[in-house]
């Protein structure tokens, strides 16, 4: 009968207003809102989960994070049912206006009604904060909301994801949950010239300045040599025997939302990547055993100087399976795009095991170190010549996100 209704006022065009929500729908909401990732973006570091202010730099200017608390003034408080489904599918805000696909409704708008309003049942229950948005910082033409209608008849479906009778119920369900609730896609596919997802689905993408890697089922530039276990540990913990440490957003990823899901999701969303049609996109995987191409150096000389008491002389890591360095696709990448920004910015994962934290370097080291370093650790564990330049390591050093200290209130 709910849906009933609900279906009738969408129809009509009729407010529908929240009821109290029952407990088992909240907790259900919940899962799903961690299953979405909502909290990664709607948290500032430091600051109250789901009160937004977290800053994005885009290609085309600063976006702010909202609030989605349910403060009746700054927050979702005074969403009804039909105008949270328009705004996660549609990317239309309560007012009319037009989001930008930062907040990633591309993918969202596969999710279904149901599990939608399920996690708007569990965010009306968190506690409501009146934190007023920031301003986003755009030049024209990016600043008119309004062209948004062009570009949603363009990139937005506006349709939700169809079972396929053809694949199991594993696979349907691992669709669902890396298509629209994990919208793996909207990081790991390159963006076109609308900077929007392109046709090359999971290749791999370069967001944030950091390279989100390729996803697909080629065996050397993505998972294809992954076994399913590895695979779902890396998803679930973060780490991979052989396969390296999640670090920045990825390392968030798993921090607020992998980590949360039922192993039995995290096997379905294993099962549909396999599925993924394999693109020779990104650097290559580095193989168990190398033969390192350094020798004494300026590199090796900070490595083991700064490096070496985590992550041990041979890369294994000292006590924590996280500190490990072989097999890692970041140490395999000669231009070094994720180790350089873990150098300039650090990196932390909150874990079963409590949080694994690298502090950033760019303090106590010259760009020139930094970078010779960088290029010593790819050399010496994956057999690859380094491209990394100190102008690399500078201009990572004056981004902002370098200059405001470790992310996520590390020390």
């Amino acid at each position: 009968m709910r849906r009933f209704l609900l279906a009738l006022a969408l129809t009509i065009g009729l407010p529908v207003v929240a009821q109290a929500a029952p407990s088992d729908l909240v907790q259900r909401g919940e899962y799903l809102t961690r299953a979405a990732d909502c909290a990664a973006c709607h948290t500032m570091p430091n600051g109250t989960a789901f009160a937004g202010g977290r800053e994005f730099k885009l290609p085309f200017g600063v976006l702010y994070s909202p609030n989605i608390t349910p403060d009746a003034e700054t927050g979702i408080g005074q969403y009804t049912d039909a105008q949270w489904l328009r705004v996660i599918h549609r990317g239309v805000g309560r007012r009319g206006q037009h989001l930008y696909p930062a907040m990633p409704y591309p993918s969202y708008t596969k999710m279904s009604d149901d599990d939608a309003l399920s996690i708007k049942a569990y965010l009306f229950t968190l506690p409501a904060v009146h934190a007023e948005a920031r301003p986003n910082n755009f030049g024209f033409p990016f600043n008119q909301r309004w062209l948004m209608v062009f570009w949603n008849l363009v990139n937005n479906p506006d349709s939700r994801l169809q079972t396929d009778a053809s694949q199991s119920a594993a696979w349907n369900r691992g669709a669902y949950l890396v298509e629209a609730l994990g919208h793996c896609g909207e990081c790991h596919t390159p963006r076109n010239f609308m900077q929007a997802k392109s046709g090359r689905q999971f290749a791999g993408a370069v967001q944030a300045n950091w390279l989100a890697y390729n996803l697909t089922n080629d065996p050397v530039h993505g998972l294809g040599a992954w076994s399913d276990g590895a695979l779902a540990e890396y998803l679930s913990t973060g780490k991979a025997p052989g396969h390296g440490p999640a670090s920045g957003p990825m390392a968030e990823a798993v921090e607020y939302s992998l980590r949360y899901l039922k192993p039995d999701d995290i096997a379905a969303m294993v099962t549909y990547l396999r599925s993924i049609p394999a693109r020779s996109d990104g650097p290559g995987a580095v193989p168990a055993t190398v033969t390192p191409i350094t020798t004494a150096s300026l590199g090796e000389h900070i490595f083991i100087r700064a490096c070496a008491g985590c992550h041990l002389p041979n890369g294994t890591g000292r006590q924590s399976p996280w500190a490990a360095l072989g097999g890692s696709h970041s140490t395999g990448d000669v231009t070094a795009i994720n180790m350089v920004q873990v150098l300039a910015n650090g990196s932390q994962i909150d874990t079963d095991h409590g949080l694994m934290f690298m502090h950033r370097f760019t303090g106590a080291y010259t760009n020139e170190e930094l970078a010779a370093a960088a290029n010593y650790v790819i050399g010496q564990f994956s057999a690859r010549q380094g491209q990394v330049t100190p102008k690399q390591i500078g201009d990572a050093r004056q981004s902002p996100d370098a200059k405001s200290g470790p992310p996520f209130g590390g020390s």
